[in-house]
């Protein structure tokens, strides 16, 4: 059976998986991407902030067989169940946050390979398509799907965004919604004030000059969640794509782009080279569906469509034979693991900082897309680490600033069980003295309750209060709550009769 220690591509990822029962299905059944492939993975396994019903940790999909794109296949829900991220990257799932952590203290820069490479030797670059020639269309090579009806147009989900400060030439990758929305151009949206590329793209604007852009779409899961993460625990100039590499324990390996001064990730298997043109984040985008909406965002809501997107023009597109286009469902699971994983690993950055040994975990939870809420399993070992608990959430606002709720756990309750951090709140929880609320604090504007309309407290979208629920036992009432203890049995004895 192949390990997990040599994943270093979507290919050898699916490779893995295919010898982890139930954990991938591949049909040749024709699909449509507009709308329906997403559709079908509803049921199979997208999980997350999806609609009702859905299906939690299903397995991943690969279609073979897609509508207009005789070549391609289209795979999903690669990272949709935090089972299935943790066996590729070698660790249990309670131990993911802290994995990724550990990766991030201790990161291996990215590697370039050669400029002089023989044509066709970088593995995306097997197939080229340049922007010039009259035959060239993005909505023909790249299979990129709708997750619904509404959506704005096709779109890339899973892209991992690739550019240099002007300034510093410092690199940075992550992932923005990105929409076809001509032969050669894509709109793609740069949330202000929270995301590297954002400011790489305004600071170019100041000086009147585009910005180079590779979008690598189909890579190794590493690099996919690592690319999520955000400031401060990654500050602007630092390259996610090292903490990929720390995870691997080798570097990413970059390939020089044919038309752009830029890089690339070598084996990826789409590669869409442009250029951010300066000044231009004013394309709408629902320009020509006109349907208000963008797609489905992680808090399970149709984002709307934005009139501030900044404007891509690709110069070529890149490939591998027979390549594989990656997706994901907005409100996935998927996105609550590439989102909630690092989230985890900066909160826990922070804690072990500011006190080290007082939180034992940390789960970035599904309902809150990965980003909104919080469940922090804390030690209370002295009289004094009394209170501990409620500075420990006022660290997490601050180590992620997106987070909006957080709820404060005992050591005796499952973080990554709902039942058991529901009954820790219903018995170990009074809601006049175990809620500490902070309003008026920036958050995320995809929140539709974080609006001036829904609270006259709120005076500008995407503020919000920031809210802690203390559900930890008071230090000196703890054996009141001490929970019944069963009898440990002999596990040898009962094995085939538990396993029935």
């Amino acid at each position: 059976m192949m390990d997990s220690r040599q994943i270093d591509s979507l290919r050898s990822a699916l490779e893995f998986l295919k010898g982890q029962p139930g954990q991938l299905i591949v049909t040749d059944t024709e699909v449509d991407p507009e709308a329906e492939l997403s559709g079908v993975y509803r049921y199979v396994g997208a999980g997350g902030t999806v609609m009702r019903p859905t299906k939690v940790n299903g397995p991943a999909m690969v279609f073979n067989n897609v509508k207009g794109f005789p070549d391609a296949r289209v795979a999903i829900g690669l990272m949709a169940s935090r089972e299935r991220v943790a066996w590729m990257f070698g660790c249990r799932k309670e131990e993911l946050g802290h994995l990724v952590m550990k990766c991030a203290a201790s990161p291996i820069e990215p590697a370039v390979m050669g400029k002089d490479i023989p044509m066709g030797e970088v593995p995306v670059q097997e197939v080229v398509h340049l922007a010039g020639d009259p035959d060239f269309d993005l909505n023909r090579i790249i299979p990129a799907p709708k997750n619904t009806p509404d959506d704005a147009g096709p779109y890339i989900t899973l892209g991992m965004c690739y550019a240099t400060h002007p300034d510093t030439e410092r690199s940075d990758v992550t992932i923005h919604r990105m929409c076809i929305q001509s032969r050669d151009e894509l709109s793609i949206f740069l949330q202000p004030g929270s995301r590297h590329i954002g400011a790489m793209a305004e600071r170019a604007t100041e000086l009147g000059i585009p910005l180079p852009i590779s979008v690598s779409i189909g890579v190794d899961p590493a690099i996919s969640v690592t690319s999520c993460f955000e400031p401060p625990t990654t500050p602007l100039g630092f390259n996610e794509l090292s903490i990929a590499g720390a995870l691997r324990h080798h570097p990413v390996e970059l390939a020089p782009c044919l038309t752009i001064r830029e890089n690339a990730i070598a084996n990826a298997e789409y590669v869409i080279e442009g250029e951010i043109l300066p000044g231009s984040n004013h394309v709408i985008e629902d320009q020509n569906s006109h349907t208000g909406y963008a797609m489905p965002e992680f808090p399970g809501y149709n984002g709307k469509a934005s009139h501030e997107c900044w404007l891509l023009k690709v110069k070529a597109v890149t490939h591998r034979k027979h390549p594989i286009m990656q997706t994901c469902i907005g409100p996935s699971e998927e996105h609550v693991n590439m989102a909630g994983i690092p989230t985890e690993a900066s909160i826990l950055t922070m804690l072990e900082k500011a006190m080290p040994g007082k939180v034992k975990n940390v789960y970035a939870h599904r309902s809150g897309g990965g980003k909104y809420l919080a469940v922090l399993q804390v030690c209370k070992a002295v009289r004094t680490d009394e209170g501990r608990q409620r500075q420990a959430a006022l660290l997490a606002f601050s180590a992620f600033p997106e987070l909006k709720h957080v709820i404060l756990v005992d050591e005796d309750v499952d973080i990554f069980d709902t039942d058991d951090v529901l009954w820790a709140m219903n018995t170990r929880f009074q809601g006049d003295r175990d809620i500490i609320t902070i309003p008026g604090v920036r958050c995320h504007p995809l929140d539709p309750s974080s609006s001036p309309d829904y609270s006259g407290s709120i005076c500008d979208v995407g503020i919000s209060c920031k809210t802690i629920f203390d559900c930890t036992v008071p230090f000196n009432m703890k054996e009141r709550f001490r929970r019944a203890h069963f009898q440990k049995i002999d596990m040898d004895k009962w094995k085939n009769v538990l396993e029935n």
